[in-house]
C-alpha cells in the first residue's frame, strides 16, 4: 500500500509542477499537429524543436514526414514516455530531458510550442535572443502577445523571427 501511496504522489508531483514552467500536458490530435507542420511549410532535413514534447506525437508526426526532430521534456513519466515512442525514427529524432528555459537551443528551422499565456512574453524573449536565424514559431492555442503572427488557422499561429 505505501509503494502505491508513493507511486501516486509521484505521478501527480510530476504532473502538476510542470504548470510552474510551461503547460500541463494535454495530449495534442493529429490534425492540429499536421496544421502546424504545414503552416512551417518546412523541407525534409530541416530541424524542428518541440518545447515541451510530452508524449511525443509532434515528434513521431514530424519524423515521419522526413524532419528533425528535437523535442525538451521535464516531465520524468512524460520524457521516457516519449523517448521510448521515438527510438524507431533513429538519429532524426532526440528527446532531452529537462528545463528548455535554462538550455541553449540548437540550431533550428523551426519550434512548436504549447504554453500558457503568462509564459508567452518570455518565449518571445527567449526566441528573440536566439542565435540561429531565422526561425518560425508555431504557437498552439496561445499567441504571442507582443507579436503580429504572419498566418493562423485553427488556433493555430506561425511567427518568423
Amino acid at each position: 500500500m505505501l509503494y502505491l501511496m508513493l507511486l501516486i504522489i509521484l505521478i501527480v508531483i510530476s504532473f502538476s509542477f510542470v504548470i510552474l514552467v510551461g503547460a500541463p500536458y494535454l495530449p495534442s490530435f493529429s490534425y492540429q499537429i499536421e496544421i502546424a507542420l504545414s503552416l512551417l511549410e518546412l523541407k525534409p532535413g530541416d530541424t524542428v524543436l518541440d518545447l515541451g514534447c510530452g508524449d511525443g506525437k509532434f515528434l513521431r508526426i514530424a519524423a515521419k514526414q522526413g524532419l528533425k526532430v528535437i523535442g525538451y521534456e521535464i516531465n520524468p513519466i512524460l520524457y521516457l514516455v516519449s523517448w521510448l515512442s521515438t527510438r524507431r525514427y533513429g538519429d532524426n529524432v532526440k528527446v532531452i530531458f529537462g528545463n528548455y528555459w535554462s538550455k541553449t537551443l540548437p540550431p533550428a528551422e523551426a519550434i512548436f510550442v504549447f504554453l500558457l499565456p503568462k509564459f508567452m512574453t518570455k518565449l518571445d524573449a527567449k526566441i528573440s535572443k536566439y542565435q540561429y536565424r531565422p526561425v518560425k514559431l508555431v504557437t498552439f492555442a496561445f499567441k504571442v502577445p507582443i507579436r503580429k503572427f504572419i498566418k493562423s488557422k485553427d488556433n493555430v499561429f506561425l511567427y518568423q523571427y
